[in-house]
């Protein structure tokens, strides 16, 4: 994002303007935190907006300004906030205590939902996060085919834990970032989401690759698209040379279809790790996929087949408050038309915002699949024609770099100050809870945010 603190703006004078109770809880954040924040993806320039309360599609901030939320709980929201009937549940279950340090009903029920949805789920073992899920099916995988290294995609985001902490927005030659050791970094070999016959030699000349990670609609939930041909190839080649194929549907599950990705592909992987909606907006997170797999986990199964068990514990490991929700939540999924309808709103959005640019003679475009949308800025200024764009003839590179656009922090000012909040990206996920009314009002406020960033001939 670029610099729009220091300057003489009038977006980021308005911003201030707007947020002063924001802007007050900002300084008093960076006091005890790092950059004031707890999460990278939550810095704004000059500051981030506090929120007070949120419900549907709407949130509302510490100064009483309201927002059509496109962030939706980083996508953990397909329902929108406070769905009534998963807070009925999460209500219910604080009654009755938050942390049994012991088995509980739910649990297993919750476990069950995700076997009968997700194909690759004959076993399940939950943990507190995305990250933790994919740093455990690493080692599952390892473990179960006795070899040691693991092949991601660059740009594929998977969490913050060391095996996934490079190459995603930086580090793309495999190098290791900050605190990561060479030895883990050497483990990782990095392949180009943009080349499949690049990505095939690679997994036919080597035997000593554990598994392949991906996000199965490409990175960061298809802001750098990757096709099903490039995905169903992976599955062949891997399933050839004994690879686990894992597909990191932290993201796409329950959102794609209400068995993910693998469920709209006809794809099944042989480990899958899920978060966000599965725990209906609440910490939580799982590794599932075949059960010869996951008996590594197993005591009894490990001890018969003579091999050590792998250790897992976990303190908040399927929490009763987290299991409450996530069995709402799915329950709701499986039987609604939740995911084809947030993907519907999410295309009446999309072709809506394209509209405006048309309209507006900016040669931006606004892409994505299923409930994703993302702005792409056009960071070289090429001509585009918003309706004819197909991020997949995009180098990866160019479109991640859409964010770091100059004009792209002040857009972002733009539109919370015309009452919309969009990721850093920019883009968002959308849920059952956004309205005709706050598609239009969006579609508006994009319009008033480009006729802002003109008068400040950013434009």
């Amino acid at each position: 994002m670029s610099d729009t603190g220091a300057s003489n703006s009038p977006i980021v004078a308005a911003y201030r303007e707007r947020t002063a109770a924001s802007a007050r809880l900002a300084a008093q954040a960076r006091e005890v935190l790092p950059s004031g924040i707890v999460h990278d993806g939550r810095r704004i320039d000059p500051y981030a907006i506090y929120v007070q309360r949120a419900r549907g599609a709407r949130k509302w901030d510490v100064d009483g300004n309201e927002y059509v939320d496109f962030y939706g709980g980083h996508g953990a929201l397909i329902l929108g906030h406070a769905e009534p009937r998963v807070l009925a549940a999460v209500h219910e279950q604080l009654d009755l205590g938050t942390h049994y340090a012991a088995c509980s009903e739910l649990e297993v029920r919750w476990a069950h939902l995700v076997k009968q949805m997700v194909p690759c789920a004959e076993r399940v073992r939950f943990t507190s996060s995305g990250t933790e899920a994919n740093l455990m099916a690493i080692r599952l995988a390892r473990a179960f085919t006795g070899r040691t290294k693991l092949v991601r995609f660059l740009g594929h985001f998977h969490g913050w834990q060391d095996h996934v902490a490079f190459g995603v927005d930086n580090h793309y030659d495999g190098t290791p970032s900050p605190g990561v050791l060479d030895s883990v970094a050497e483990g990782v070999l990095l392949a180009d989401p943009d080349d499949l016959d690049a990505t095939c030699a690679l997994l036919e000349s080597r035997n000593d690759i554990a598994a392949v990670m991906l996000e199965p609609t490409g990175g960061s939930f298809g802001q750098l698209p990757m096709g099903r041909e490039f995905v169903a190839q992976l599955r062949r080649i891997t399933r050839a040379r004994g690879i686990v194929l894992h597909f990191d549907e932290v993201v796409t599950g329950f959102r794609v279809a209400p068995g993910g990705v693998q469920a709209h592909y006809g794809i099944t992987p042989d480990l899958a790790t899920f978060a966000k909606i599965l725990a209906g907006g609440l910490p939580g997170g799982c590794v599932a996929g075949r059960k010869d797999i996951l008996d590594l986990l197993d005591f009894e199964a490990s001890a018969a087949r003579g091999v050590e068990k792998i250790a897992h514990q976990g303190t908040y490991n399927a929490n009763p408050v987290s299991a409450a929700a996530g069995v709402t939540c799915l329950q709701i999924i499986r039987d609604e038309d939740v995911c084809a309808r947030a993907s519907a709103a999410a295309a009446q959005l999309r072709a809506a915002i394209n509209q405006v640019f048309a309209e507006e003679g900016v040669p931006w475009a606004c892409y994505g699949e299923h409930s994703a949308f993302y702005v792409y800025l056009n960071p070289a200024g090429e001509a585009l024609d918003p309706f004819a764009f197909d991020a997949g003839r995009v180098p990866p590179a160019a479109l991640k770099a859409s964010g770091k656009h100059k004009a792209a922090g002040k857009f972002r000012l733009a539109l919370l100050l015309a009452g919309v909040d969009l990721s850093s990206k920019p883009g968002g996920t959308l849920s059952v809870a956004h309205t005709q009314a706050d598609l239009d009002h969006t579609a508006g406020a994009v319009r008033e945010a480009i006729g802002m960033l003109r008068r400040e001939g950013e434009l």
